[in-house]
């Protein structure tokens, strides 16, 4: 159905998905490759009768899990959202889940428009059965302390590009991380980190950091001066990306009523 001439309005989808079966969350060109986006575009296209394109708050890469994300797509105006969100839901796989959408004001954007995006990476010391999707797997037994001191210094720093993937295509290594620290409850360890936007692979990269510096194989002067220096460290201490998690996203007019169409 093509939307040209017709009474179009924005909607916030608000969602939470597994990305263990998926090659990340956006499409790709290339043949068989399986998305989040692909399959709620598909979904909300099949109960809208409608071609849905929808754009994400961000791209997370194959394997990574988000409990909180936005998206927005355009469609002729939804009278009854709560059948919506019902039906869609029961067309979707079981590890995409979508939560609320929300009509807003035609210029709001799920992606230029979020002030701020956060992360937590969870491990495990110990293998668990009920875990295998949504932890790693850790071998040693970090030191908190430890974890903490490396990953505070990254709160001196805004340019990245120790922490960011080869071939990466943005315009600037900058970011703005608002908070970033670990926490220990027994055998679980969880990565925290708040920032304004994230490089490809960034997070992955700061916990190989951090358990590196834990096991003694890195120093926090060594970290310290490839940020200086702004060059990669030696190695790929990139860990698995089965324990990411997208978990909050904010944006500053959600509650605005200028910007939601009630």
């Amino acid at each position: 159905m093509c939307l040209k001439n017709r009474l179009v309005s924005r909607y916030f989808i608000k969602l939470s998905y597994c990305g263990t079966a998926y090659n990340g969350w956006q499409s790709q060109p290339h043949k068989g490759t399986k998305t989040v986006q692909d399959a709620i575009e598909k979904a909300l296209g099949t109960y809208l009768r409608q071609t849905i394109d929808i754009t994400g708050c961000g791209r997370t890469d194959t394997g990574v899990h988000a409990k909180d994300y936005y998206a927005h797509f355009d469609s002729e105006t939804v009278g009854d959202i709560d059948t919506l969100i019902y039906r869609v839901n029961k067309i979707l796989p079981n590890d995409i889940a979508i939560h609320d959408i929300i009509k807003v004001h035609d210029a709001a954007h799920a992606r230029f428009d979020a002030s701020s995006r956060s992360y937590q990476y969870h491990l495990h010391t110990s293998k668990s059965p009920f875990a295998d999707r949504s932890y790693y797997y850790f071998y040693d037994q970090p030191n908190v302390e430890i974890l903490n001191d490396a990953a505070s210094i990254l709160l001196e720093y805004t340019d990245f590009t120790t922490f960011c993937k080869v071939n990466s295509d943005v315009h600037t290594m900058n970011c703005d991380i608002k908070e970033c620290y670990w926490e220990q409850h027994g055998e679980h360890f969880a990565f925290h980190i708040t920032a304004d936007r994230f490089l490809r692979g960034m997070i992955r990269l700061i916990v190989g950091m951090c358990l590196q510096v834990s096991r003694g194989k890195l120093t926090i002067d060594e970290v310290r001066k490839a940020l200086e220096e702004k060059r990669r460290i030696g190695q790929d201490w990139s860990v698995p990306a089965i324990g990411l998690v997208l978990c909050d996203i904010k944006y500053p007019y959600l509650n605005d009523l200028e910007l939601i169409v009630m």
